[in-house]
């Protein structure tokens, strides 16, 4: 986010498959919106996956005026993605782990 608070800023992109390097950028004092292709595999049989996330970071030590932003931010600009499969709300590191976002997007829905 621009220091006015008004635009979204690219800050950094990756190639990279490290889901514990891309936990490792996330700040401990800054909210971040991320945008990551999430390899994993649940089942053998299946073989390699993908899902696209949209991430929205807000750790608890955040500014509250800059979690406010995010927050009203964050519906308009998931809008505008097309292709985003999961979305994944974190404020903490162990709620955007890999085996917690692999829980979330393996989950089959009940048909009941």
């Amino acid at each position: 986010m621009s220091q006015d608070k008004k635009t979204i800023i690219v800050e950094k992109t990756s190639e990279s498959e490290d889901h514990d390097a891309f936990i490792a950028d996330l700040p401990e004092t800054e909210c971040r919106f991320a945008v990551k292709d999430f390899l994993y595999e649940s089942d053998p049989a299946e073989g390699a996956r993908n899902k696209i996330l949209f991430i929205t970071w807000t750790p608890d030590n955040a500014p509250i005026r800059s979690k406010m932003v995010f927050a009203a931010s964050k519906d308009a600009l998931r809008r505008s993605l097309n292709g985003i499969q999961a979305e994944v709300q974190g404020t903490e590191h162990s709620e955007v782990s890999y085996e917690t976002i692999l829980e979330k997007v393996t989950k089959r829905k009940s048909t009941n």
